[in-house]
């Protein structure tokens, strides 16, 4: 895959990157976290008679929320605080004023920075999300957690600072007001509450050490699957923090390393800045309660469109068995290939489900087993469960006999220009092609379509509409690789175009898969539009 042009550090108007502030934290961040609030913060926030400081004590939220909260402390109120002491005051907020790991369920998304996404809520908080997230997202709601009456003030900062907010689009056809101060902080109330069970338990959980060594498996748009081993040490820098070393192990055989420092924020929250194969790496992962699984997404600093999803779990001989990935991940009726399981601990016999025979054990080893697979010429239509010995999969391998459809990923795609001498790198797109199945009811878009996997295409693009052929977008708005990266065009006003435009355009990528002979195509609506020169830790 090709550098993308005009790659430079994203600058953000509210906020540098999370992880450079907070990996910066020096040691011993809790104590002098705690000194730093209680020194800097009560000027302000006064103690109330349950010791909580004021405002500070309504609500809750993720490390992010947190840096965000105090980024804006530093703008705007003139708080003095060094990177170093910004840091240490996230990390003790986060610790004790966090969300439980089920409170950011649904929404980890945007903790992330994976974007290509529209979001859509329904039901009792319909309102909200029509109130409120026209300018930011509904998931920067969610991840929150206050009293109802700290929501009610939040409308109030927001006519102060944004007033025009009111005579906006989706303000000025309602009394925004009203429901802003009355409807809306009780439904914020009852839906995100400053007190949880679910928090009042986490806090009484021991908490796990991410510290071991770690089998992990993944997908990169683009690249494909990998798998490969991590070694996380304690570093005496501090407590939570630790020292990371990963190596990648990609299916077209290709290796990177990555090496590191993460920090470990509320008992779950792993955030990690890494030199990767030549890029700067941030992991956002989660810590499972039983500190057995470390999960989560990883993307290129300042490029997020650019990273990967990884599922890791501990090894070693004491370490449960556990097998973690099937690839390839779909086998065509009547046909043998070699199967990879990759997983810890792995012994026993392997089962690849009803259709599949394990005809012969290519290379065996206690973190990968490679078989030669024959499925049946009659076989059924269905992902099957896999298994080395008492190490089970239940998504493990689909049997297909013709891919049915194929469908373009991402669902949402948008690129952003950058580059030409500006500030911005460019933002690409990694588009997929996914194959599948259509079920029992032999109908497309239905609940019972088998998702087989990803699959090799041929790509191509076109102008979206007439409009786009008219203003000849394909030659301006960006250049689309064989690999599927969708790189923009350059940043500014190009004198080429009409009315001397920017490279902006409406686009649509077509993928073609071969399936033994048969060509299925899909095609995705992309938009290439213009920077975002404000652009936070949560958008």
């Amino acid at each position: 895959m090709e550098k993308v042009p005009g790659r430079k550090p994203r600058l953000l108007a509210l906020a540098a990157s999370l992880a450079a502030p907070l990996l910066a934290a020096p040691a011993q961040a809790a104590p002098q976290g705690e000194a730093l609030v209680n020194s800097k913060c009560i000027t302000c926030h006064a103690p109330a008679e349950d010791g909580q400081l004021a405002r500070i004590g309504d609500s809750r939220r993720t490390p992010e929320g947190w840096d965000m909260t105090v980024a804006r402390m530093i703008i705007s109120h003139g708080v003095k605080l060094s990177a170093d002491e910004r840091a240490a005051v996230v990390k003790y907020l986060a610790d004790t004023r966090g969300l439980a790991p089920q409170e950011t369920d649904g929404y980890r998304y945007l903790i992330e920075r994976d974007f290509n996404r529209v979001e859509s809520v329904q039901g009792e908080a319909k309102l909200a999300f029509d109130t409120c997230a026209r300018c930011h997202s509904y998931g920067r709601i969610a991840l929150q957690r206050r009293t109802e009456s700290d929501w009610a003030k939040l409308p109030h900062y927001h006519v102060g600072q944004y007033p025009v907010i009111e005579i906006q689009a989706g303000g000025r056809d309602r009394n925004w007001w009203e429901l802003a101060t009355t409807q809306v902080p009780a439904i914020l109330g009852k839906l995100y509450p400053n007190d949880s069970g679910a928090w009042q338990q986490w806090q009484q959980r021991e908490r796990a050490s991410a510290a071991g060594t770690w089998r992990f498996v993944g997908h990169r748009p683009g690249r494909g699957a990998y798998e490969g081993v991590a070694t996380i040490e304690a570093d005496r820098a501090g407590a939570d923090r630790y020292k990371v070393k990963f190596r990648f192990d990609y299916a077209d055989g290709q290796r990177e390393t990555a090496e590191g420092e993460a920090i470990l924020y509320t008992g779950y929250e792993w955030r990690a800045s890494v030199k990767q194969g030549g890029m700067d790496v941030r992991q956002v992962f989660t810590l499972s309660p039983d500190g057995q699984t470390l999960s989560g997404r990883w993307y290129e600093n300042g490029i997020d469109a650019i990273g990967g999803r990884l599922l890791a779990a501990r090894s070693g001989k004491s370490s449960a068995e556990r097998l973690l990935a099937v690839e390839p991940t779909h086998i065509k009726a009547g046909t043998t290939q070699r199967v990879t399981l990759y997983g810890n601990g792995l012994s026993g016999d392997v089962d690849l489900g009803d259709g599949i025979t394990v005809a012969r054990v290519v290379e065996r080893a206690a973190g990968k087993v490679v078989v030669e697979a024959r499925a049946d010429g009659a076989g059924k239509d269905g992902v099957r469960a896999a298994a080395v010995g008492n190490a089970r999969l239940q998504q493990g391998l689909a049997l297909y006999r013709n891919v049915d459809y194929v469908a373009v990923e991402p669902e949402q795609a948008m690129a952003v220009v950058g580059g030409g001498k500006g500030p911005l790198p460019k933002v690409p797109v990694q588009f997929e092609s996914v194959g599948y199945a259509f079920g029992p009811d032999g109908k497309q878009g239905t609940a019972d379509d088998i998702r087989l996997g990803y699959f090799p295409a041929t790509w191509s693009m076109a102008n979206a509409n007439a409009f786009a052929e008219e203003m000849r977008d394909m030659a301006y708005a960006g250049t689309l690789q064989t690999d599927g990266l969708f790189i923009p065009g350059d940043a500014g006003p190009n004198p080429k175009r009409r009315f001397g435009t920017n490279n902006a355009g409406e686009l649509a990528v077509t993928a073609t898969v071969d399936d033994a002979g048969r060509k299925l195509s899909a095609s995705k609506h992309l938009i290439v539009t213009l920077q975002r020169w404000n652009d936070p830790p949560l958008r």
